[in-house]
């Protein structure tokens, strides 16, 4: 079963995507649907997670890789595939070529998340490095395709792919029949494509809300360019929707299907990933959690009920540190602040114990002596409290400078 043409930008249909989820019957898991009381008290209507981490392989890349691979024909399967990708996309193309008994090579960056690297290995796929950009990596990917043979497996811009994406629409709409908005990320647009085609094609009254990241947002100009537009270094911590250009099949649609594309900052990705850790138990990554983090953003602006898409889940945890601490400095729970003090014996103590007082708990103190710029007499010391928010780092500090200290930031 294919739903290719040699038109890209053929029309798909409702029962594209109900024959895709068909094809995926016992392979991709129909995922979670829970709700989030803490959302659910800031927007005002219910507020349900659709739990896409917890899908096969972690993300939802699966569902478009195995109908993308599945569709192709026997000659196409003996010649293998290959994909490029720094992580999810991967890991989707080498397990659903695993389950298809199609072999796999998968380029990834130089200096991709280790655990990404070695979960793309044990689904089976020939992982080769290339490159320290995925512009790099995509390119070698694609001459290898010239070169071998093998079918280039895109991520998102291809029709496949796209109604494999959508069969989490069409799951949406069977576990919240009430549902008035779905807020769901896009990178290139695969996602937000098949959701918006699924659902509309039944409920065209449901809102489908798409959420980019500020420093890598190519949709907004694209629309009102009415034709996809290359956004130059697009910078963000969300890996899964980093893309500079949207695909031309998923941008006709998401045209059509998608009301509105709001956008975030790396601030409210923090958070947002902070809050699925805390409140609903879920690991996301930043990706998976820009929904929430446009809820958090403006969340009078949401008709509910409400269901947010947690598109994956696989965060590399050297980076879930970094962004753990950043989402607890954006929230007012971490503070950071550096003291000029009168260098002698005591001091450091004493300090001390005005922290305590004013229940701050200190991670981290640095004792620094030796600077230029200091006096004969004078150090600095850098502190890494934790707080309990934003008005608790403003009692702290007041604390300080009435103990006499010199705050410097």
């Amino acid at each position: 079963m294919s739903f290719r043409t040699p038109d890209p930008l053929h029309r798909l249909m409702l029962d594209d995507v109900r024959g895709a989820r068909k094809m995926l019957s016992g392979v991709a898991r129909m995922t979670a649907m829970e709700g989030s009381r803490h959302l659910s008290s800031l927007v005002g209507a219910p507020v349900h997670l659709k739990c896409e981490n917890l899908q096969r392989t972690g993300s939802f890349k699966l569902r478009g890789a195995y109908v993308r691979i599945a569709g192709l024909r026997p000659e196409e399967r003996a010649a293998g595939v290959v994909a490029a990708s720094a992580g999810n996309h991967a890991q989707g193309v080498a397990l659903a070529s695993k389950l298809l008994g199609v072999h796999a090579t998968v380029f990834m960056p130089v200096g991709a998340p280790l655990p990404k690297v070695a979960a793309t290995r044990e689904y089976g796929a020939d992982v080769r490095m290339h490159g320290h950009v995925v512009d790099e990596t995509l390119a070698a990917a694609e001459q290898y395709a010239r070169e071998t043979g093998a079918v280039f497996i895109h991520p998102f811009d291809h029709p496949d792919i796209i109604v494999g994406q959508g069969t989490v629409g069409l799951e949406i709409l069977e576990q919240c029949p009430e549902v008035r908005t779905i807020v769901v990320g896009i990178g290139g647009g695969g996602l937000a494509a098949g959701i918006g085609l699924a659902v509309k094609s039944v409920r065209p009254d449901v809102k489908v809300i798409g959420v980019q990241a500020e420093g890598a947002a190519a949709y907004p100009p694209s629309l009102a360019a009415g034709h996809p537009v290359v956004v130059e270094s697009p910078v963000t911590m969300a890996d899964g929707i980093k893309v500079g250009r949207p695909g031309d099949v998923p941008f006709a649609l998401v045209q059509e299907y998608v009301d509105e594309v709001r956008t975030v900052s790396e601030d409210a990705l923090s958070s947002a990933l902070l809050l699925c850790l805390e409140r609903a138990k879920l690991v996301v990554e930043p990706a998976g959690a820009s929904p929430v983090a446009a809820l958090l953003s403006d969340p009078k602006a949401f008709r509910g009920p409400v269901v947010a898409v947690l598109s994956g889940g696989n965060v590399d945890p050297l980076l879930l540190q970094r962004i753990l601490r950043h989402g607890m400095a954006a929230g007012g729970r971490y503070l950071s602040l550096r003291l000029r003090v009168t260098d002698r014996p005591g001091v450091l103590a004493t300090l001390l114990a005005v922290l305590t007082v004013a229940d701050a708990n200190v991670l981290d103190v640095s004792h620094v002596r030796t600077d230029p710029r200091l006096g004969l007499t004078e150090a600095e010391v850098e502190l890494h409290l934790e707080t309990k928010g934003p008005e608790h780092c403003r009692e702290v500090a007041d604390a300080l400078r009435d103990a006499g200290y010199t705050v410097l930031g």
